[in-house]
């Protein structure tokens, strides 16, 4: 494994394995709403903005305001629901101590709102680890759209080449790919399998125990 400069995280599945937390509080916010929706259905949903979300299931229905209404009840459920479980993957705690003791600079690539970013890393106390943070609110155009990731190297000051994505999701590792970018994947949502077709791949984890990260320090 090549020697990078800068590690970017996504958030939701990567650090913390929440994504079925997620997916609970949308298919009851949607079914609520009268979609009939199916667990497997809403899973495959659960990328990108939240007005995103609600705009692919719902086209038209609701206005700018209902959206962000919705959007924030929906993660009030989500926090009540994860809060007693809120935790690193396992492994994390030591890999981003050891990555910032290497001085590799880190940041937070995520389409959550700054919301539920600080309720994880207030919650966690992991604000000294990342330099900088582009949630939802920074950007136009979701994963796989790459303004995530370029957003944050050019935060970092960093070359796109010099720059490792740690993802949980095939449209992470696509926004990671056209930023012109190697990725680490971790397997808590997805199998190794669906990755498959994605070039940029350079390691597949299910944790940060996988002496597979070892090389990124050699």
């Amino acid at each position: 494994m090549k020697k990078y400069e800068a590690f970017l995280f996504d958030l939701n599945g990567t650090l913390i394995d929440d994504m079925q937390y997620h997916i609970i509080a949308w298919h009851k916010i949607l079914n609520s709403l009268g979609v009939p929706i199916s667990l497997k259905e809403t899973k495959e949903q659960c990328y990108g903005k939240n007005e995103e979300l609600l705009e692919r299931v719902l086209p038209g229905k609701f206005s700018a305001e209902q959206k962000r209404e919705l959007s924030v009840e929906k993660e009030k459920q989500y926090q009540q629901t994860y809060k007693p479980h809120l935790q690193l993957i396992s492994g994390a705690d030591f890999f981003l101590e050891k990555v910032f003791a290497h001085n590799i600079q880190m940041a937070i690539g995520t389409a959550a709102i700054m919301f539920n970013v600080d309720f994880v890393l207030d919650g966690l106390q992991l604000h000294k680890y990342f330099r900088t943070i582009i949630s939802a609110d920074d950007v136009q155009l979701s994963k796989p759209n790459p303004e995530t990731y370029l957003k944050c190297a050019e935060q970092l000051n960093a070359y796109s080449s010099d720059c490792l994505v740690f993802e949980d999701s095939p449209k992470g590792v696509e926004a990671a790919a056209n930023a012109g970018m190697d990725c680490v994947v971790i397997t808590t949502m997805h199998t190794k399998e669906e990755f498959a077709y994605l070039k940029n791949v350079v390691a597949v984890i299910e944790d940060y125990n996988d002496k597979q990260l070892e090389n990124l320090f050699n």
